[in-house]
């Protein structure tokens, strides 16, 4: 076996360890989601109702009260350093691929501005900035894309890799 430092060449043990790693790491961020999709209805007006309450709003059916700033603060520092090394580790495994260098860039970096995006974006509309949800919920589908071809990616080539390079 020829080893080129690209992931379809790894030792199968090592192949089975990331790939248990990316398959448990996905079942966390995609249940995060589904938590975010209870909570805001994925939608910007939700987000908005989420940080910021709806005591004004007789008919609500769940009463939701603007969160304390303390609740912001640890929110936000746990989201953005959690995130941070999530897609560290990710884009670590997405550089032993065989992408275009391009895509590879693409899809190593976005990740890390979109996270100072969403969480940003979120102090930034609970400090009144409203217009913010638009971009948290932008920014937030394109992280959640941006992980979902990553992980895809590097669980094919760890599987499928490249079959002309692995005579």
């Amino acid at each position: 076996m020829q080893l080129n430092g690209l992931i379809f060449s790894f030792p199968k043990e090592l192949k089975l360890f990331i790939a248990a790693f990316v398959v448990v790491l996905s079942i966390g961020f995609f249940t995060g989601l589904l938590f975010v999709n209870e909570t805001t209805s994925a939608n910007p007006n939700g987000i908005e109702e989420q940080y910021l309450g709806n005591e004004l709003d007789e008919e609500a059916t769940v009463m939701k009260f603007k969160k304390s700033e303390k609740e912001m603060l640890t929110l936000v520092h746990n989201h953005i350093l959690s995130m941070s090394i999530i897609f560290f580790l990710v884009g670590l495994l997405l550089s032993t691929t065989k992408l275009s260098r391009k895509l590879k860039t693409f899809l190593m970096v976005e990740p890390f501005i979109s996270v100072v995006l969403t969480f940003g974006g979120i102090f930034m509309l609970w400090k009144g900035f409203l217009w913010m949800k638009y971009i948290v919920a932008f920014s937030g589908a394109l992280m959640t894309l941006t992980f979902t071809v990553s992980i895809l990616i590097i669980l094919y080539q760890l599987f499928v890799g490249d079959k002309s390079l692995q005579k």
